[in-house]
């Protein structure tokens, strides 16, 4: 099964950027779905953005809308998540997840089915 390793989490003032990271270090999910998760403490994790295989279906959280952008690049065996314009309200733990069946596209959480172990992303006011 694919496993994923997310990088590129840290600390940013309100208004910085980050580019989150998230890279298959065993197996390859060029055909996947991935999507980028978050959960803040005391809160339930959400999903973020989601690409499919292709790059031709893309989701936006409508509080990321026009902030974050979602991207592959499928020769890198690779998943970014561009974050611009932090708020302290972005603080949270990011994880990547995938959907391991060849061209499935859902953003149901529950078909998320192979997970990064987290990367913590923390804006200061």
């Amino acid at each position: 099964q694919v496993q994923l390793v997310e990088s590129g989490g840290g600390l940013v003032q309100a208004g910085g950027s980050l580019r989150l990271s998230c890279a298959a270090s065993a197996g390859t999910f060029s055909s996947y779905t991935v999507g980028w998760f978050r959960q803040a403490p005391g809160r339930e994790r959400t999903l973020v953005a989601a690409i499919n295989w292709s790059g031709s279906r893309i989701y936006h959280a409508d509080s990321v809308e026009g902030r974050f952008t979602i991207s592959r690049d499928n020769a890198r065996n690779t998943v970014y998540l561009q974050m611009n314009a932090l708020r302290p309200e972005d603080t949270a733990v990011y994880y990547c997840a995938a959907q391991t069946r060849d061209y499935y596209y859902s953003l149901f959480e529950s078909d998320f089915d192979s997970w990064g172990q987290g990367t913590q992303v923390t804006v200061s006011s």
